[in-house]
């Protein structure tokens, strides 16, 4: 019986809220990226959807959970190696040997060249060096020696002194032979928190705010992702030997980042607890306490110059360079880790083992801010005094901000404003954590994230057996369309397209893995692979 009243009509449900709901319920990513394959043999055109990738689940559920359980199986490949991953580079062939030898070639001749001579041989450097990366070379073969500073690397007098030993070059943690005669490596699972900064209640919110030190939280914030660099640079001296780790990054209730890190064997509380105490990032940047410039007097853009000026002498303001050659001599920021270290042993295949990886990557697929949102009204008022904190708080040496303390930022533009820095450590969704949420180390599993999702989707075509693994890359050329264009269907009609094929691949796998009698390995456990 159809609705008769108007209130009856708006309880109804949306068509496209319909079609959504069941694009999410069969994991369909929800908003498809439209492409237009042309065969180039028979001139026919498709359009094919390809998922978005997002990592957020407010833009994409389904394409960030599948990130997220690509993450948790990388996690988990990584953990409890026991033999060294295999990263050898291979040696060089003879046709990147004969690419370098010309390479050398025009170098010499570069360097007893002039004028328009030696700009032309500029100009096929460039290009050898192209076809020499081409030709699968890492790295530059004649890199420019950037002009770096150099700072004693001497201790602070108020941390303790951390032994060195020398690195040996391996991973793979060391086994343990219990009473029973059984062999087994176990692994770590450590937290690693900031110190106070006040007393926050259970919520997190400050007890009294006027006391709580916001510009100390929003500077550790800005620099924890190189702490925790230093920490893992200062473990591995300690220990003596190439420690991996898989980290996590998130916040607390009091908004402050802090780090789970996986770690491959183990190391005593003892010697963690140490390495954490005298772990420290000094920040040498210029003066940022006490502005030089109002809001209504910032520097000015002198477009003939090409700097940054006083609006009021019109004298140019100090580059970033010069800033640096008078600093004083204490740095302007000292970021610490807090006196809580938490470290777990943890056993391969264990419950437990399972439980931390889930751990790590619970919030993996949300943005800081969504990760403890704020339900009252003290703490939305907390996370506005940190971002009016943050906004005026430099993040890199090219940012904004620098002008308002009288500093011309690095690689300066015009249109940069004091307080509308773009970067993300600014924005209200990364509470002034700009790194990367997610930390690998290079040796974790011997594979990128694009290995590991290759593998996962290979399994899924060998156990189907009926299907190949794509079409011939040079048969099809691809581009990308525009919503408006006539030969693409509307986003609801491309989503019910999807949850058929999504039903009869599912369908496909679920047969599959009956024909197979249950004897699947490890890495089916995700169900919803490729």
């Amino acid at each position: 019986m159809s609705p008769s009243t108007r209130a009856e009509r708006a309880r109804m449900p949306l068509a496209k809220e319909v079609v959504r709901a069941a694009a999410l319920e069969h994991g369909v990513c929800i908003r498809p990226i439209a492409l237009r394959r042309t065969d180039m043999v028979t001139g026919q055109t498709e359009i094919i959807d390809v998922p978005c990738g997002a990592t957020l689940a407010s833009v994409c559920p389904t394409c960030a959970e599948r990130k997220r359980q690509l993450r948790m199986a990388q996690c988990r490949e990584g953990w409890h190696l026991t033999e060294e991953p295999a990263l050898d580079a291979d040696e060089p062939n003879d046709w990147q040997r004969a690419l370098v030898e010309i390479r050398a070639d025009v170098t010499k001749a570069h360097d007893m060249a002039s004028g328009d001579e030696r700009e032309q041989l500029g100009a096929d450097l460039v290009a050898l060096d192209d076809e020499i990366t081409r030709a699968g070379v890492r790295g530059n073969v004649d890199p420019d020696k950037p002009n770096r500073r150099t700072r004693s690397t001497r201790r602070r007098q108020d941390v303790a002194d951390l032994p060195r030993r020398p690195v040996e070059a391996r991973t793979v943690g060391k086994a343990y032979t219990g009473p029973d005669g059984k062999t087994f490596r176990p692994s770590l699972f450590v937290t690693l928190t900031l110190p106070s900064y006040g007393r926050v209640r259970s919520d997190g919110t400050p007890v009294d705010p006027a006391t709580y030190d916001y510009r100390r939280a929003a500077r550790d914030a800005l620099h924890f992702s190189k702490l925790v660099d230093r920490f893992i640079q200062n473990l591995r001296r300690l220990v003596g030997f190439d420690v991996q780790y898989f980290a996590a990054v998130e916040p607390q209730r009091r908004l402050a980042p802090h780090v789970h890190l996986a770690i491959r064997g183990t190391v005593s509380r003892t010697e963690l607890r140490q390495v954490a105490a005298a772990t420290y990032q000094q920040v040498w940047w210029p003066q940022c306490d006490k502005p030089a410039f109002g809001d209504d007097a910032a520097p000015v853009w002198d477009a003939d110059l090409g700097i940054y000026v006083n609006p009021d002498t019109g004298a140019a303001l100090p580059t970033w360079d010069e800033a640096l050659d008078d600093l004083d001599a204490d740095p302007v920021h000292v970021v610490r880790f807090g006196v809580q270290v938490d470290a777990k042993g943890v056993l391969v295949g264990s419950d437990d083992a399972k439980r931390c990886i889930r751990y790590l990557a619970k919030y993996l697929n949300k943005s800081a801010h969504e990760c403890h949102e704020p339900v009252s009204d003290a703490e939305r008022a907390h996370v506005d005094r940190l971002m009016d904190e943050l906004r005026y708080e430099p993040c890199s040496p090219m940012c904004a901000n620098w002008l308002r303390y009288g500093v011309q930022p690095k690689n300066a533009r015009d249109g940069m404003r004091p307080g509308h820095c773009k970067a993300k450590a600014h924005r209200r969704t990364h509470l002034g954590y700009g790194g990367r949420r997610v930390l690998v180390s290079r040796k974790w599993s011997g594979k990128t994230l694009a290995d590991h999702k290759h593998e996962r989707r290979a399994w899924v075509l060998d156990l189907l057996g009926e299907m190949d693994g794509g079409p011939d890359s040079d048969r099809y050329l691809w581009e990308h369309v525009r919503p408006s264009d006539p030969d693409v269907p509307s986003i609801s009609h491309r989503l019910l397209r999807a949850v058929a094929e999504r039903v009869r691949w599912r369908g496909a796998l679920d047969a599959a893995k009956a024909r197979a009698d249950g004897q699947l390995g490890d890495s089916a456990i995700t169900g919803r692979a490729a």
